[in-house]
């Protein structure tokens, strides 16, 4: 993962290099054909029946329409006719206030996702209410658990600070995740899609149905392949999700195994603008010049690693006012990436002999030499969270919280330089360390006054303590203590309008790459929503009137460090300013219209860079516009035609508005066809789905980074495509 290695700068990446999933798709094939063997002791369910137990996994981080909080939800049915390949952040695109990139260019490999301009290090993401967040860098890395989305039944994107939650603070978003519920007859699925720039997915499915009423076996496998838009931004991706159910009258036990593996090609550096202009595809990862000048660029330029997920649910509905939630989860990370290095400094790496002179950052010469290096990372990951809920007519109360510890160590080796070197193979250049750990407790309460107004409240406590040791961060030994408020009031004017109002408080801490640059103030923010939702039969409306002001918020400078992590600092003070609006509109039975859009205002007040004052000026990666719009057409129940349109607005990649750093705004439009077939005999169901992407071939750019004064861009791609074949038995 390649925000993953960037936050922790030494960090490595993710590996599909360092172990294969060989075995667990051993495993897995054999527990299929144990279980396929077993279905004729299965008995005949009801095939309509709701499984109401699993969302207790994440009822104490969602919320529902009687909270003061702005939210978007999207289900299996919402993700099934997109879901060929591209990642999750990709599927989000439509949602209101989010903007997305793809660093290949086509939506597969690194992926990365804004909400109201906060990035991914700043959306709180869990899986089943377990933090899913890397604990260092505080980022996600979907390419780490490729096609995930095959395994989602329900996602739930809570804009501004939302409700306590945990891992992470949000200070943009939050997402939730709800993986698959356990399915009451046996079922199968193999699905396929192939498209544009030789991108294909693999993807067999297969549940048990309950056994005897009670157990269920389920899984996945996938496998996916892209050479990505950019020039060798390849990416070779497998995944696997095996989950176990036991479900009772009262209580339900689930226990998952999922994880991945990447082999990425790097495509992180961008290019700058006249290269765009010529070249957009053009790829300067990788690049050296070899003995007899010839430019080339090294084979091996990749992104590697594994991460393997295991969690263990408990609940129980002790009776209908009461139920509680109890989880242990362990993940495994190891992995690295590796970079050829031209007329390398040497200095640091200890023991290679160089024979030549090479100019250093600051113009000095220096001992130099060729050389590829990696830099790995070997985390674990490990805690538990808990809830309990209390329900009756009027109240509805929550307490929950969770412990959770992150071990890493960071370390790089020389695998090869052209001059001779006295240390031996596998020795490490560098040795770090670095320990987090997170935990917090938290009460939820809803009341209902009057049948009309609902009062919502929330405190949470949060204590971090943060341990490293490294030369880019220095000795870090540090401690926060946070306590985060929320409340709201929810008024039902009609059965088809409520208004609602909430105040929050947040507060983060730095990150690994925040140490490294000096930047270790914590950051606060508090967060104001006014929201009016309607609700009748064919017409929808939610809008929401927010107001973030910030003190010492992390803001992005548009930088890179030597790794490509994203450079922040603290502004004094900062807000945002917006309206969401997004709506629903039921034209006809064929006919439906799904628009939605942002409007802000994102400023620092009284920037100060360096000694410089600036004033007040945009927050970079803020675009003032964001607009999007689904439109399906059904011309018969098995037919749906859908036409995506994504509109985002100018932004700048810095924060003192420099002309260069304006990256131009880009409106693009998808269309998504599926037909289903369902046949008598053999199969329950056969999906045939199309994606044309950009198909009006747009030349646009989503993200870009700015290297001192010179900006470089990430083109995305043209018109491409991707065509899918999902066959349900």
């Amino acid at each position: 993962m390649k925000t993953i290695i960037k936050s922790t700068q030494v960090l490595s990446y993710k590996g599909s290099k360092v172990q294969n999933v060989a075995g667990t798709q051993s495993i897995f094939f054999l527990l299929f054909s144990i279980f396929s063997t077993l279905y004729s002791f299965a008995q005949e369910q009801d095939s309509t029946k709701v499984n109401q137990l699993d969302d207790v996994l994440v009822s104490a981080v969602r919320v529902t329409a009687k909270t003061p909080v702005s939210f978007s939800n999207m289900d299996k049915k919402d993700i099934k006719f997109r879901n060929l390949g591209q990642d999750i952040p990709i599927l989000m695109n439509y949602l209101p206030s989010v903007v997305t990139t793809s660093d290949a260019g086509n939506g597969m490999g690194y992926t990365g996702i804004r909400v109201r301009g906060s990035d991914a290090t700043r959306v709180n993401v869990t899986i089943n209410g377990i933090p899913y967040n890397d604990a260092e860098s505080q980022g996600t890395f979907w390419v780490n658990m490729p096609d995930f989305a095959s395994s989602v039944e329900s996602l739930q994107l809570q804009r501004g600070v939302g409700t306590s939650t945990n891992g992470s603070g949000a200070f943009g978003a939050s997402l939730n995740m709800l993986t698959d519920n356990y399915a009451s007859k046996p079922a199968g699925e193999i699905s396929n899609s192939f498209g544009s720039f030789n991108s294909r997915k693999h993807t067999v499915k297969f549940s048990t149905g309950l056994l005897n009423d009670h157990f269920e076996i389920a899984g996945r496998l996938s496998a996916l392949k892209s050479d990505g838009y950019v020039d060798r931004a390849s990416s070779d991706l497998k995944s696997y999700f095996l989950q176990a159910t036991y479900v009772g009258k009262t209580t339900l036990i689930k226990a998952l195994v999922f994880g991945g593996t990447e082999k990425t090609y790097q495509s992180w550096n961008g290019i700058d603008g006249e290269t765009l202009n010529t070249n957009r595809t053009y790829n300067s990862a990788g690049k050296f010049t070899d003995e007899a000048g010839n430019i080339r660029f090294y084979d091996n330029e990749t992104d590697n690693y594994k991460q393997d997920h295991y969690q263990l649910h408990w609940s129980e509905s002790f009776s209908d006012k009461w139920s509680t939630n109890l989880a242990l989860h362990y993940t495994k990370g190891l992995g690295y990436y590796e970079n050829y290095k031209f007329n390398e400094p040497v200095e640091g790496y200890g023991g290679i002999l160089p024979t030549k002179m090479v100019e250093n950052d600051n113009g000095d010469l220096v001992p130099g030499t060729d050389l590829i290096r990696q830099k790995w990372l070997d985390n674990d990951f490990y805690g538990t969270t808990f809830s309990v809920k209390y329900k009756d007519e009027k109240l509805d109360v929550i307490f929950g919280g969770g412990w959770n510890k992150y071990e890493g160590d960071h370390f790089g080796k020389v695998i090869w330089a052209r001059n001779a070197s006295i240390t031996e193979l596998g020795d490490h250049y560098y040795d770090d360390f670095s320990a987090k750990t997170d935990g917090n407790i938290f009460a939820k309460a809803n009341y209902q006054f009057t049948e009309k107004l609902s009062f919502y409240g929330d405190l949470q406590y949060r204590r971090v303590t943060y341990k490293a040791n490294s030369y880019e961060t220095g000795l870090v030994d540090d401690e926060f203590n946070f306590f985060n408020p929320k409340a709201g009031l929810n008024y039902e004017i009609n059965p088809k309008n409520t208004l609602y109002f909430s105040y929050a408080r947040a507060n983060r801490e730095p990150n690994r790459t925040d140490y490294e640059g000096g930047n270790v103030k914590p950051e606060k923010l508090n967060d104001f929503e006014l929201g009016w939702r309607f609700n009748a039969e064919k017409f929808q409306l939610n809008s929401n009137f927010y107001y973030m002001a910030y003190k010492d918020q992390l803001i992005l400078t548009g930088r890179l460090d030597d790794v490509g992590s994203p450079i922040r600092s603290n502004s004094e003070k900062s807000y945002r300013l917006g309206l969401e609006v997004d709506a629903t509109i039921v034209l006809s039975e064929k006919f439906i219209l799904r628009p939605n859009f942002t409007l802000s205002n994102n400023k620092n007040v009284d920037l100060a860079v360096e000694g410089q004052n600036y004033g007040t000026k945009d927050i970079a990666y803020s675009p003032s516009v964001i607009a999007g719009n689904i439109i399906v057409y059904s011309p018969m129940e098995s037919l749906h035609l859908s036409l995506l349109q994504k509109f985002v607005g100018e932004q700048y990649m810095n924060n003192i508005e420099l002309p260069e750093a304006k990256l131009a705004d880009y409106f693009v439009n998808d269309l998504n066809v599926s037909y289903e077939i369902k046949p008598k005999t053999v199969f329950k169901s056969i999906m045939i789905t199309g994606l044309v992407n950009n198909f009006l071939d747009k030349q646009y750019v989503s993200n870009g980074a700015m290297y001192d004064i010179y900006p470089y861009y990430y083109p995305q791609a043209g018109i491409n495509f991707l065509l899918g074949l999902t066959l349900k038995f």
